[in-house]
């Protein structure tokens, strides 16, 4: 396992503490870089979007929309806990919709015999009913976890800034440099030219 995703790992489980189960269901929830992770369409829209495939039964594509909306809503309340109450009622309601629509796509996966299949999706259930059950201590963990993590992307943010900063100050230094040379070059080689002309010249007499 790379270094980095280790030490993301040694956070989460410092967080959770003996919670065995809730770092079990934050490990697979939560990302690393929730900015480049989590989906930047509007929540309302994501929503939208799976309940339209669940009236249309079409429930694996349902499924695979539902995810992204219950993911984007732990990080939204994260960041914005004056809107918990609200939050917790979006996200127990998507827990709902998805344990479901999860259901439905582990009885076709069961009919075509992807025994597989069918136990990842029993376990996907199980996580959408620790959510519901847990929901407190998801949100209060998560959010411990996306604020450290931010702080520290920001940082590297910055950092990288300073970095591209001093890059650009540098291949600046380098071209005026380069156009230094380059006018004492073009000075020498015009004195030369004088030299030759003079010499050139005839003297009077």
């Amino acid at each position: 396992m790379p270094e980095k995703e280790e030490k993301e790992k040694d956070l989460l489980k410092e967080l959770c503490g003996n919670d065995t189960e809730l770092y079990a269901f934050l490990c697979h929830t939560l990302y690393v870089d929730p900015i480049a992770a989590i989906s930047k369409r509007d929540l309302a829209i994501l929503v939208e979007e799976a309940e339209k495939s669940f009236k249309d039964e079409n429930y694996g594509d349902a499924f695979r929309k539902y995810q992204p909306a219950v993911y984007k809503a732990i990080f939204e309340v994260t960041q914005n806990p004056g809107e918990k109450g609200r939050y917790i009622k979006v996200i127990l309601d998507l827990a709902s919709k998805t344990a479901k629509v999860t259901e439905k796509v582990k009885e076709k996966a069961e009919r075509e015999g992807l025994v597989a299949r069918a136990r990842y999706l029993e376990e996907e259930i199980k996580n959408y009913e620790f959510l519901s059950e847990r929901i407190e201590d998801v949100i209060k963990t998560a959010s411990l976890y996306y604020n450290e993590r931010l702080e520290e992307l920001g940082a590297k943010e910055r950092q990288e800034a300073r970095e591209e900063e001093r890059m650009a100050t540098e291949r600046h230094e380098q071209r005026e440099k380069r156009g230094e040379m380059e006018r004492q070059a073009a000075r020498k080689e015009e004195r030369k030219g004088m030299g030759r002309k003079e010499r050139e010249e005839p003297g009077t007499e």
